[in-house]
């Protein structure tokens, strides 16, 4: 019984002996870890660089613009009276002296006639008065008559020849007035919507019309840039003259381009309520793409800036010292360098000054850097992990080709 007691303390003290030992172990096994770390550093930072390129870049100054018919014209009547007939369809492309619309021409035919028959009557009456100055100047040649006499019969005679003059012009404006009863159109372009019907009766004061055409080809985009970048333009036209500059349209929703055109006015004045200067570009539109009220992007383009460095604009960051990039070194450590930036456009920036062609720079994942921290390309970070796990090469690398393409 004695040496049963005694042999269950010995293994009781013995376990307690290799725990405390396990623990002792475990315990500098993590310090001399620790320190293994210390002496290591901190991992690199998984990064996505790019280079810097030199290239030819397109600059351009951006606005909103709508889209506007080149002309636009409400087609009236010019005379009082009903409508007949109307000979188009809505919609319908017509060119100008298309025949619309016809009046009844009746009441001012029966004016034309009227006038005509005046006219008639006053020249008989004016061919008799000088036959008879041409006898009553016979007569006073031989003193037959009183000069009176022959001076009346002058005046009669002038008299005459200025009522035909004006029954001349009253048969000109009843010409006019019918030729009014056939409405035709003053430009060509695409009819609209029918706003009166056959059978009423409309009139010259009349505010509606009948109908309204509008140029869409050509077709022109009304837009606007602030003030600050008006000299911007004029340095432009006199370098390349106005309609020189090219204007591209694109669509709002997914910047699809719509049209390409040209510069071809410049408002004459800055609207002092808005700080914006008005342009307008005229564009082709055969395929009809650009369409009257539409709202498009525009750029107006300025020039190429001829061999400039360019980064992706994300490599651009900004501190309290200014624009700056992260620019990796030769042992991919990254260090800061100050820059400056030119125009921002479509994702790519322009670097005045800072950065040179050829050089690596980071641009995403900054937010983790500081200068010397070590830097490793994103994609070989998410590699790493499946190269440990022993998989084959093949296998590990399509998930990782299809998160690139995915990015």
């Amino acid at each position: 019984m004695l040496k049963t007691k005694r042999a269950r303390v010995t293994l009781i003290a013995a376990c307690a002996v290799l725990l405390v030992a396990a623990v002792v172990w475990r315990s500098s096994f993590h310090v001399t870890k620790a320190a293994d770390a210390t002496k290591a550093g901190p991992p690199p930072v998984p990064v996505v660089t790019a280079t810097v390129k030199e290239e030819d870049v397109p600059t351009y100054l951006s606005g909103i613009g709508t889209v506007m018919p080149l002309y636009a014209v409400t087609v009236k009547a010019r005379v009082d009276g009903q409508l007949d007939k109307v000979m188009f369809s809505e919609g319908q492309d017509v060119t100008a002296g298309t025949i619309l619309a016809q009046i009844d021409p009746r009441p001012f035919q029966a004016q034309l006639e009227l006038a005509q028959a005046q006219k008639a009557r006053d020249s008989a009456q004016l061919k008799n008065s000088i036959t008879d100055l041409e006898r009553y100047t016979t007569l006073w040649k031989q003193d037959s008559i009183a000069q009176q006499t022959l001076t009346t019969q002058q005046a009669t005679v002038d008299q005459l020849k200025a009522t035909v003059q004006a029954d001349q012009a009253t048969i000109d404006n009843a010409k006019v007035q019918l030729d009014y009863t056939t409405i035709r159109a003053p430009i060509s372009g695409r009819t609209g919507v029918r706003l009166v019907d056959p059978g009423n009766i409309v009139r010259a004061s009349d505010n509606t019309g009948i109908v309204s055409i509008n140029q869409i080809n050509p077709i022109a985009v009304l837009f606007t840039l602030p003030e600050d970048r008006f000299q911007d333009v004029n340095r432009a036209m006199k370098e390349h003259g106005r309609t020189a500059l090219e204007v591209r349209a694109f669509a709002r929703e997914d910047n699809t381009l719509l049209g390409t055109g040209k510069l071809i006015l410049v408002n004459n004045q800055i609207d002092t309520a808005t700080g914006t200067v008005q342009l307008k570009a005229q564009f082709p539109n055969n395929a009809h793409k650009l369409w009257p009220g539409q709202y498009v992007n525009v750029h107006m383009m300025m020039g190429t800036r001829q061999r400039a460095a360019t980064v992706p604009a994300g490599t651009v960051q900004r501190g309290p010292n200014g624009l700056f990039a992260y620019v990796v070194n030769a042992d991919d450590t990254v260090a800061v360098r100050a820059l400056r930036v030119g125009p921002i456009k479509d994702g790519t920036a322009i670097i005045e000054e800072g950065l040179e062609a050829g050089t690596r720079v980071v641009a995403e994942g900054q937010y983790k850097l500081k200068p010397g921290v070590k830097i490793v390309e994103a994609k070989a970070a998410e590699a790493a992990p499946n190269k440990g796990k022993g998989a084959p090469k093949d296998k590990a690398s399509k998930p990782a080709d299809k998160k690139a393409a995915a990015e």
